[in-house]
């Protein structure tokens, strides 16, 4: 077994299988996706550590891969189906994309950074992801122009409400993302439901605030 591989197994062993990650086909694409791929060179050593990695590269606005528990504990609260389209916001190199790739019917993939989703799409394309697209959008924009979707994911948090994501799922659709909202910040699940949104709270977990979605400061005179 190569170092990568021992390292991705002791990623699923020790980080997301003790985080009550009990979805076979969530620990098998972890197992399967190779993580180190989806960093710069520079930082595959750091691939499989429990943390936000940072993927951004030169002076690019700093993007990251979420935490792998993280990650994973919020795809099993979204109960993907087989044939169920998913939209990833935010992805960066596609990392997430990648993994539920595996278990979905197809994904489309965000990314502000237009450099960044060139990356992403060229990484998914070489190994094989013919069902992911990755599009350039802010993050609260999503891809009203492909919505209904069953799920859509947050590759990082969200300081703000991201009403218009919520627009984009259909009924019975969910969103799972990291709420930055109130302190704690806490991942949460929200439903659609007739045009109607249920937000139920996860667990609690904190990610770097996607950009654009972060709380502006109102204007105090």
């Amino acid at each position: 077994m190569s170092g990568f591989a021992t390292a991705r197994q002791k990623m699923v062993d020790g980080q997301v299988r003790p985080s009550d990650v009990t979805d076979i086909r969530i620990l098998d694409a972890m197992l399967a996706v190779p993580r180190e791929d989806f960093v710069p060179e520079n930082k595959q050593a750091l691939a499989y550590l429990d943390l936000d990695l940072d993927v951004s590269e030169g002076g690019s606005a700093k993007r990251y891969l979420i935490k792998p528990a993280v990650l994973a504990k919020m795809l099993q609260a979204a109960e993907i189906k087989e044939t169920d389209r998913v939209l990833v916001v935010g992805c960066a190199t596609g990392y997430a994309a990648a993994v539920i790739a595996r278990f979905a019917a197809q994904v489309t993939a965000t990314e502000s950074d237009s450099a960044l989703a060139t990356k992403a799409q060229s990484i998914l394309a070489r190994h094989g992801y013919g069902n992911v697209t990755v599009r350039t959008a802010a993050p609260a924009e999503g891809d009203p122009t492909n919505a209904p979707y069953d799920v859509i994911v947050l590759n990082g948090a969200t300081a703000i409400v991201p009403e218009g994501l919520y627009r984009q799922l259909r009924s019975g659709g969910r969103l799972v993302g990291v709420f930055a909202t109130a302190r704690p910040a806490r991942a949460s699940i929200v439903t659609c439901s007739h045009g109607d949104f249920g937000h139920r709270t996860l667990f609690d977990a904190a990610a770097p605030v996607l950009p654009g979605m972060e709380l502006v400061p109102a204007f105090v005179f």
